[in-house]
């Protein structure tokens, strides 16, 4: 397979959902921020690439955090969810991501 083949198929490893949550929603109103679960291993020049590929925007920014899982029960045993990582993606001003589709 050539490089550029294997770069965007890793492109469109990085971004795994969209987290649309309250506290998402007011930040992308308020900060043009969108807030996007990705692979563990992933970069923010990756991120950053995936989201200008996948959505055709311009970003200005991306800050990463490492979300660490929740100790739960389960009946009489303690289990634990798996750690994952959060990417705040700053678009620059001019333009959008519609998750929703309105029209």
């Amino acid at each position: 397979m050539s490089d550029k083949k294997v770069m965007r198929e890793r492109l469109l490893d990085v971004l795994l959902e969209p987290r649309i949550t309250e506290k998402a929603t007011r930040i992308g109103e308020d900060n043009n921020q969108f807030v996007f679960k990705v692979a563990r291993d992933a970069s923010k020049p990756e991120i950053k690439a995936a989201v200008e590929q996948l959505f055709d925007v311009q970003v200005s920014g991306v800050q990463v955090l490492n979300v660490h899982g929740k100790t739960k029960r389960f009946g009489t045993s303690m289990g634990r969810r798996d750690n994952w990582k959060k990417a705040y993606v700053t678009l620059k001003s001019g333009f959008d991501i519609d998750f929703m589709g309105a029209k």
